[in-house]
């Protein structure tokens, strides 16, 4: 069933205050600016939002604009950190598969690159939807797995990281016991490995958008390269 909850919140401790505190990726960066777009799509300031496995609480200070914010990851060392530098969101710590939330209680569910970390995927999603009012959207990020499996060399996990990639298809299956797709996307053209490199290499993409913009980028992006899959869902009625 993967690694224990302990070694996973000793790992992700560790990996925030290496990472998260100190600044956002190239990826981070693309999904934040899509998911405060398709917020803005919504047309509400008075949302109730939770962000689950939201590590060093990076986003939250742009969903406050959004409504009342609840968020949740593992590690009450780094949820302290976060409490003091955002102090109007509420932070939860804890595993989120054992904590309480009401059914029904929120508006939106945001949650960027945690699918990929927990051992039972269908039963976090259908957790996703139980949170969620009927209709509620729920805004999730995930790794795209032909692209980190083919284009680039990503280290070997370590202990207390769970890794499980998903595929457009199997994020789609997924998703549909629960939530009709509203839109997807595939993010962040990245590759480190072989001759990946010579399409969408950081250097070789640097180049060209820097004669064309983001037009070789979004190109990549619809042939499926894009390091992040990206979704907009509904919770269905009943």
């Amino acid at each position: 069933m993967g690694e224990p909850i302990a070694l996973q919140k000793a790992y992700w401790t560790e990996w925030n205050a290496a990472n998260r505190e100190r600044g956002l990726s190239e990826i981070s960066q693309d999904q934040r600016d899509l998911a405060l777009a398709w917020l803005e799509r919504l047309g509400r300031k008075d949302l109730s939002i939770i962000e689950v496995g939201c590590g060093a609480g990076w986003l939250c200070p742009a969903l406050e604009a959004f409504g009342q914010v609840t968020a949740t990851d593992l590690s009450e060392e780094v949820l302290e950190r976060a409490q003091k530098r955002v102090p109007g969101v509420r932070f939860v710590p804890g595993d989120f598969m054992a904590l309480d939330f009401p059914d029904g209680g929120f508006d939106v569910v945001v949650t960027l690159e945690m699918l990929a970390h927990v051992a039972d995927q269908p039963a976090f999603i259908a957790k996703l939807a139980r949170l969620l009012r009927t209709n509620g959207a729920l805004i999730l990020a995930t790794q795209n797995r032909p692209v980190l499996e083919r284009m680039n060399d990503v280290a070997p996990t370590e202990p207390g990281q769970l890794r499980r990639w998903v595929d457009r298809d199997e994020l789609t299956a997924l998703l549909a016991p629960h939530f009709e797709i509203d839109e997807i996307k595939c993010m962040t053209p990245i590759a480190g490995k072989g001759l990946w490199r010579l399409v969408a290499g950081r250097k070789v993409r640097g180049v060209v958008r820097r004669l064309i913009g983001r037009v070789y980028d979004r190109s990549l992006e619809r042939l499926g390269l894009g390091w992040t899959l990206m979704v907009l869902a509904r919770k269905r009625a009943g």
